[in-house]
């Protein structure tokens, strides 16, 4: 049985208003934590996405 390897980023947008996306893909339990930090930092409107290998999300507008 194959081993499917899912990946996870982030989108998010900071205390200034400005949207950002994550340049790194994360396992599900390390994008957890991220969004947690992110919360911690302030920031808003954070959405853990699944990507596929390779692929980033691009930030909202």
């Amino acid at each position: 049985m194959p081993i499917t390897m899912q990946n996870y980023s982030l989108t998010w947008t900071d205390t200034k208003g400005v949207p950002h996306a994550s340049a790194v893909a994360y396992d599900k339990p390390s994008a957890g934590r991220r969004k947690t930090e992110l919360e911690k930092a302030g920031a808003t409107d954070i959405d853990i996405v699944e990507v596929k290998p390779g692929e980033l999300p691009t930030p909202r507008d």
